[in-house]
């Protein structure tokens, strides 16, 4: 059996890379998969926290957010209504472990 685009039921659509797709943060990338596309940035800052002072360890916060018209309904920006969902949280939170 097939699907609709020749691929096999278990053969997973082509990833598409494409480096530095932004210029101005220090890193960047966008993935494709299909009609899905994720955009990844990375800025570094130079410090410390305090409480991280001399234990040779850095500190990395992650951001995560859908763009309003990303799904068939569009969503209202959760910066716009100064609150995060929960759905946003607890995929922070899984960036900032990993």
């Amino acid at each position: 059996m097939t699907r609709g685009d020749g691929r096999r039921p278990d053969e997973l659509r082509p990833l598409e890379l494409q480096p530095d797709f932004l210029e101005q943060p220090h890193g960047s990338v966008l993935l494709a998969q299909g009609r899905t596309k994720v955009l990844c940035t990375a800025s570094i800052q130079d410090g410390t926290p305090r409480w991280l002072y001399g234990k040779g360890r850095g500190w990395l916060t992650a951001e995560y957010s859908l763009l309003p018209a990303s799904t068939g309904d569009r969503t209202e920006r959760e910066a716009a209504r100064g609150k995060q969902g929960g759905r946003t949280v607890e995929i922070q939170r899984l960036i900032g472990r990993a």
